[in-house]
This record gives C-alpha cells, sequence and structure tokens, in this order.
C-alpha cells in the first residue's frame, strides 16, 4: 500500500468498529458520497445542572487533522479483516475535507443547542463519531464541573491539581477544560507545557517525613524556595505545624496549605493562629477532596485559595456530558435535502440544519433560540434577530481548521470567551442545586 507511514499522532483508531463497517457497507452500495449533516448536541444537562460549557474543540480539530491511516492502521484493519480492500484502498489517502461550525470553546450550551455541526460526504461524517464525541464529552463534563466550582470559589483563585486520579492523558484534557473554565493554574506540567496554563506546586507529606523533622523540613523547603512558598502544615500536629513554619519562616511566610480536618474550623483556628505570631499576611491554601459544595461552605472561612483535585478531573459527580451525534439531514437519491431523526422514546433527535441565538434582555439571557430547517434554506442571520447573539463560528472549511481555536492562543481565547458570556447568565443560573436549565430551549422552524 502506498499510505504514509504510521505516526503516533494518528488519531485513525480512536474508533469504534462500527463506524468502519458501517463506511465498509456505504462505499458497497454507493452511499459513502451522499452529502450528510451531522449535529453533536446533549438532550439533558447532567446531574440537573442549570447550564453547559462547551470544552475540547481546539483538541477535536487537532485530532481530526491528525485523522489519517498510516501503514499500521491499515495493516491491522486488513489483518483483523475489519473492512475490505476497496475500504483499504479508500482510507490510504482519507482525510477529512467537510466544513464544521459549532459553539465556541468556553461558549454555554442548554439541552438541544446545536454544540457541533459537521457537514461533509457520509463517509467522511460518521468516522468521526466516536472522536468527537469522546473529547467532547469528557471535556465538556470537567468544564461544567470546574465552572460551577469557579462560582462557588468567587474572587478566590483556584488551582487544578487532580492528574493522579485520571489517566495520563485525561489528566492534562482536565487541566485544559479547568483553566477554560476558570481555574487559575494547574499542577501538571504536561497540561503547562503544552497549553500554556500557569502551574503550581510545591511540596507533599512525603517531604516532611522524608526529614528527621517538621523544621528541618521547613528550613530545606525555604533555602530552596525562599519565604514566599508555601508550606504544609497538616503532616503532624497542625497547631504546632503552624508554630514551626512561622518559626523557620518569619512573619513574612507566603503561605500555608491545610490538607485535613473539618476545613472551615482548622482555617479559622489556623489563621487567627497565624495573625496572632504576626503572619497576617501568610495566605491560607485549603485542598483536601473539595469539590462545588465544599467550597460554597467555605465562603465565610478565611480562606485564601483552594485546590481541587479527584471532584474537578472527573466531572464531580457526573462524569461525561452526555453528549450524542446524531444524523440531522442528507440528500435524497434525487439530489434533495432530507431532514431525518431519530424517533426512539427518550432518545429522539430533531431532524435538520440548524442556527443558535441566545435572546438577551438587558444583558441578560433569556432564551436559547434554535431556528431549524428541513432542507439546506437559509437559517436567518444576526440581523433578523437584533435582540440575540449568534453562537456558531465556523472551525474548519474544506479539512481546515481555524489557527484561532487551536492551540495555547485557542486555550486562552476560550478563557476569555468564557469569562465574558458567564455574565450574561440570570442569577437562578450560579446556583447550585439541582434545577431546570436556567434558560428554556426554544425550537423554531423556518419556512
Amino acid at each position: 500500500m502506498s499510505a504514509a507511514p504510521s505516526s503516533p499522532a494518528s488519531t485513525a483508531l480512536l474508533t469504534d468498529r462500527y463506524e468502519l463497517t458501517m463506511l465498509d457497507a456505504a462505499l458497497r452500495d454507493g452511499t459513502a458520497d451522499r452529502p450528510c449533516v451531522f449535529e453533536l448536541f446533549a438532550r439533558r444537562l447532567p446531574g440537573a445542572r442549570r447550564f453547559g460549557v462547551v470544552a475540547g474543540t481546539g483538541r477535536l480539530l487537532e485530532a481530526v487533522g491528525r485523522f489519517r491511516f498510516g501503514d499500521d492502521e491499515l495493516r491491522y484493519l486488513r489483518d483483523e479483516r475489519i473492512v475490505g480492500p476497496e475500504t483499504l484502498r479508500f482510507l490510504e489517502g482519507f482525510r477529512f475535507r467537510g466544513t464544521i461550525t459549532g459553539y465556541a470553546e468556553g461558549e454555554l450550551y442548554f439541552p438541544g443547542s446545536p454544540v457541533l455541526t459537521v457537514e461533509s460526504t457520509f463517509a467522511e461524517a460518521v468516522v468521526l463519531e466516536t472522536l468527537a464525541l469522546s473529547i467532547l464529552n469528557h471535556d465538556s463534563a470537567v468544564a461544567n464541573a470546574a465552572a460551577r466550582m469557579s462560582i462557588a470559589a468567587g474572587d478566590r483563585p483556584l488551582a487544578e491539581m487532580g492528574s493522579r486520579r485520571a489517566g495520563e492523558r485525561s489528566a492534562v484534557a482536565a487541566a485544559r477544560a479547568a483553566y477554560i473554565t476558570g481555574f487559575g493554574a494547574t499542577s501538571n506540567l504536561e497540561a503547562g507545557r503544552r497549553w500554556g496554563i500557569p502551574t503550581m506546586g510545591t511540596a507533599a507529606h512525603s517531604w516532611t517525613l522524608l526529614h528527621d523533622s517538621e523544621e528541618a523540613a521547613f528550613r530545606s523547603q525555604i533555602e530552596a524556595h525562599g519565604t514566599d512558598t508555601t508550606l504544609l502544615i497538616d503532616t503532624y500536629d497542625i497547631r504546632e505545624g503552624v508554630a514551626t513554619a512561622v518559626r523557620v519562616a518569619g512573619t513574612g511566610l507566603g503561605g500555608v496549605r491545610i490538607d485535613s480536618g473539618d476545613l472551615p474550623t482548622v482555617a479559622a483556628e489556623v489563621r487567627a493562629q497565624l495573625d496572632e505570631l504576626g503572619a497576617t499576611a501568610t495566605r491560607i491554601t485549603v485542598t483536601s477532596d473539595l469539590d462545588e459544595f465544599a467550597i460554597a461552605a467555605l465562603a465565610a472561612s478565611p480562606v485564601d485559595a483552594y485546590g481541587v483535585g479527584t471532584s474537578v478531573v472527573t466531572g464531580s459527580g457526573s462524569p461525561t456530558a452526555g453528549m450524542v451525534y446524531k444524523l440531522v439531514a442528507r440528500q435524497g437519491g434525487d439530489g434533495s435535502w432530507v431532514s431525518v431523526a431519530k424517533t426512539s422514546t427518550d432518545k429522539g433527535s430533531r431532524g435538520g440544519r440548524k442556527a443558535a441565538f441566545r435572546e438577551l434582555e438587558r444583558g441578560k439571557a433569556t432564551t436559547e433560540l434554535i431556528t431549524v430547517s428541513d432542507g439546506f434554506e437559509p437559517l436567518g442571520n444576526a440581523a433578523e434577530h437584533p435582540d440575540a447573539r449568534p453562537l456558531q463560528v465556523t472551525l474548519m472549511q474544506s479539512g481546515e481548521a481555524d489557527a484561532a481555536y487551536l492551540g495555547a492562543a485557542g486555550v486562552h481565547a476560550a478563557r476569555e470567551h468564557h469569562s465574558r458570556v458567564r455574565e450574561e447568565l440570570p442569577v437562578r443560573a450560579l446556583a447550585l442545586s439541582r434545577s431546570d436549565p436556567a434558560l428554556p430551549t426554544v425550537f423554531r422552524e423556518v419556512d
């Protein structure tokens, strides 16, 4: 075969077998080249949350660009007899050449929002289903949780430190999603290198246990990193740890970290002790299995920053965003466009191409408006909805991704976009309790 050599960066087999067996059958019966429109959306918000956040878009665009079949991938498909010779020849030169539009990364979404629209042939679009869902479902789940934690934290800084509670690559993606939605730093160095996210971290309990005494550990850390470092004070007795920390570093100690105990009570006691010792500017960071509810419970406590691990990287009880990828329109045998939809009980979809707008009243969002066309007619534009903000952007045209959404620059742009659009949320959307979505989704047919 004449395909290019396989690269470790290839994403071609990050997929489910049935996508390639459908492709194989479509090439046989002549439907592979039919123009199609696929849509990625969520039927509901997981955990009865009030809004969702789109994350992973930039990662997906890069992954689509690497969706190529090299010698190793083709050999595997041939040896396992997953597809026939015609499909192997088709895949030798495969690259996605279609168009992808969707919500900008960092944007809010609601049930039925057309988060991603893929327009291409059936052959090109169907094979992207698992790749798109695995990235957006994971990253958006983390973003959904991280946004709630950011709201609960208010102006206090948040650091993501959950790498050890996730797969090694999922950990990097989780750090990225958390940063987009309000976290200010990560402990993960690959996330810092790959996505330009600020990194943080000083010492764990093993550092203190390594030394003959807590005082020796603190002195060594101060000598290495200066007095602005953060000392972990709960390896042994917290009160003694605070006293030792100030004795070693002086009243200019940068910070202390608490990783155990009844945090509201302990934080108050530590703050009082630090102030008594003259370390009034020493910051208190708390960690210890925090989630959005624990952070909210600490709102009145003298805490300066939070470090969150397990809860944020696992979606805080909702580890997937529950998005699906469905065919919503296709060309028929006569060349005309046909709206198609799944009608299964509780798992139906709405056919037709869609355009999305967020209606606003005095700067606050009121409705998620989705216009729907049965064919390929114009769906409306911003001028027709003067009190609404268009939500979709072109992410990839003719198989080429818009560079504005890629790399570290794309991550920072997504973070800024999320910060802006979250200001549009009504007050009721900021509550942490289970409820209906903060905005109703209204579908409007286009004649």
